[in-house]
């Protein structure tokens, strides 16, 4: 059973590695956001790619603009904290729960 305890130990880990670099994507995206960087820089259109359409689902679901600001971005960290509070402590629980013997 201690492999089945190992195999949730490393899922939760790379799943909060993985939540951990989006969140700091999101954020350099909300930089972004305020420098205008050129939209054919490959780094640019890399981190947009990866956020942009997440924040659009969000937008879509629950009104976001609030004046000239948007707050998905926010809203969108605001998940990933919850999910690395709730989803990976959950899951490295479990797996030291299953290696007990």
């Amino acid at each position: 059973m201690f492999v089945f305890g190992n195999l949730f130990s490393g899922i939760a880990y790379v799943l909060d590695i993985v939540l951990n670099v989006y969140f700091w994507v999101i954020l350099a995206r909300a930089v972004l956001s305020w420098v205008r960087p050129g939209p054919y820089n490959p780094i640019v259109r890399i981190i947009c790619g990866l956020v942009d359409p997440v924040t659009y689902r969000i937008s879509k679901i629950i009104p976001t603009r609030i004046g000239m600001i948007d707050v998905a971005p926010f809203l969108l960290m605001l998940l990933i904290i919850f999910l690395q509070k709730f989803l990976v402590r959950s899951l490295f629980e479990l797996g030291a729960r299953i290696q007990l013997p």
